[in-house]
Parts: C-alpha cells; structure tokens; sequence
C-alpha cells in the first residue's frame, strides 16, 4: 500500500502529496517541524512534541492554520491511514505559499503537512556496539543570532556538520558553539558518564530542548542515577568514562570513539546500557494510542 501524506486537510497518496513551489518552507525554511515516534501504536510524548511545535511557531512568530485539537486529529488519523505501529511522524507548518520576495505578509495561509513513515537510522548491533564520531569544524549558530530551541526547517548548519561526518566516514558529528563548548550533534543531543554521574550541556547553551534528552534524564533521576547539566568541553568528552547520543530518529545511541580517542573502555558502558533499557521498556508503554 502507497503511504498516505496529510496536506492541508486532505489525505493524498505520497506519489500524488504536492506544495506551492512558492511556499516559504521550500524557498527560505521558513517553517517549523518535528519529528515523532509510534511505539505499539501508541504516539510518543504527543503532547511535548506538540508543545515543543508551538513554541517553535511562536519563536518565528509563525500562526498555525488550524486549532491544536485539529493539528492533534489530524496526525492520529494520518498514523492511523498509514496502519503503520511503529513508525516515524514528520509534522511540518510553513509559512505557506507567497511570492518570490521575503516579506512574510504575502504568505496568507500556512500549510500543514503529515508524513508517517518507517525509520531506522542505526542498524541494531550498533545498539550493542556503539559509534565512533568526529567533532566538526562548522559551530552551532550562536543562540543572539538564532535561537537553537526553534526547531526550524533551516537545517543548513547541521547538514553541513553532517558532511563532515560522512567525510570522516562516521555517522555523526559533534558541534561546537562559538566559544568552543560542547553544544550537540547535527541532529542528536549528547551525554557523558563520568564517575557515575550523567551529564549533558546546560539548555543556555545553542541545543535543541529534545524530548528524548529529557526523557532519558528523567529515566535516569527515577533510577537514581545522577543528572547534572553543566558546561562541558571537548576534554571532558575525551576523558569520560561513557558517552551516547539521543534523538527522536537515533533514540539512546552509545558512542565509543570521538576522534579517534577511545571512550572508556571502548564499548557501551553500564549506565548507557541501563538507561537503553529503561527506555525500551518506556517506549512500549507510554504515548497516546493511535491504532488499537
């Protein structure tokens, strides 16, 4: 069966699923998204993702064109058209379409799309394993330039952190901010282990509030694991005792290698396996049903 795309209303197989060419998502990214998980046909922290949508449209002071309960309707009905239990929601607004020039004013209506899709970014032994990374040269935008805590369709800084990677030949790269902290990866927030003690950068600094990030440290405070979330360094990277990366695409991914300095022992550590536990166990579980 063809997967079904929601625009605007209407359902529409993928082959057919079409925007204005002059929508402002496609000709300035100028728009919001996220990305969300189904679990056993159960949709994943619903609600902060949609908090976190429209914190995002009131960042860019962006108006969504229908009501929340809609927007919410709207993604339960495309997940249940695509009867899909475990899959991958792209939820994105854009301004909608105008003209060639920037002005926003010309945009009357913004769009909505639904996209439930299936999604593997790591194959599953890497779970076990863990990854080797690279720090990329490209910084995170300073948070007086643009706020990372918009989730935006601009994504420009990280694909191009992301080249990087794929240049090292790893799968993901860490960013810097303009100081030369630790700030994220190109799509995943990062956490250390050190002397038993979980820590992750401070929200002041340029990352995206990510809501497996917070679920994972909640996980981890209900376990009594410590939590802190402080200002790190690349040498507190390379000295940690355990390392891995979440995201709503990766969801709890070790790491082992940050160029070329061996992490630890060289292998998924302790707490990271614990926590990888917890949230397995968590994922099948919590969430707003969608298919029965």
């Amino acid at each position: 069966m063809e997967p079904k795309v929601y625009i605007d209303g209407k359902l529409y197989p993928k082959s057919e699923a079409r925007i204005s060419v002059f929508d402002h998502g496609l000709l300035y990214g100028d728009g919001v998204f996220e990305g969300i998980r189904v679990y056993s046909g159960r949709i994943f922290r619903f609600t902060e993702h949609i908090d976190r949508l429209y914190d995002s449209a009131a960042g860019i002071n962006l108006d969504l064109p229908i009501s929340r309960e809609e927007l919410e309707q709207a993604v339960i009905d495309t997940v249940k058209a695509n009867g899909l239990k475990d899959s991958y929601i792209r939820l994105v607004v854009t301004r909608g379409a105008g003209d060639l020039g920037l002005d926003p004013r010309k945009c009357s209506k913004g769009t909505v799309v639904v996209i439930v899709d299936k999604i593997q970014l790591y194959d599953e032994r890497l779970y076990q394993e863990g990854i080797p990374i690279i720090t990329a040269s490209t910084r995170r935008i300073a948070p007086d330039m643009l706020s990372q805590k918009v989730k935006s369709l601009n994504y420009l800084n990280s694909i191009l952190a992301k080249m990087e990677a794929n240049l090292a030949g790893v799968s993901e790269a860490l960013m810097l901010d303009a100081n030369g902290y630790v700030a994220e990866c190109s799509a995943d927030n990062v956490f250390i282990v050190k002397k038993g003690v979980l820590l992750t950068p401070a929200p002041h600094f340029p990352i995206l509030p990510g809501i497996t990030r917070q679920t994972v440290m909640e996980l981890a405070a209900e376990d009594g694991i410590e939590v802190a979330e402080v200002t790190m360094t690349l040498q507190d990277v390379y000295t940690a005792h355990e390392c891995f990366l979440t995201g709503t695409g990766a969801e709890l991914i070790p790491v082992i290698k940050v160029d070329g300095r061996t992490i630890g022992a060289g292998k998924p550590g302790p707490v990271t396996g614990r926590l990888l536990e917890l949230f397995r166990k968590l994922r099948t579980t919590a969430g707003r049903e969608a298919i029965g």
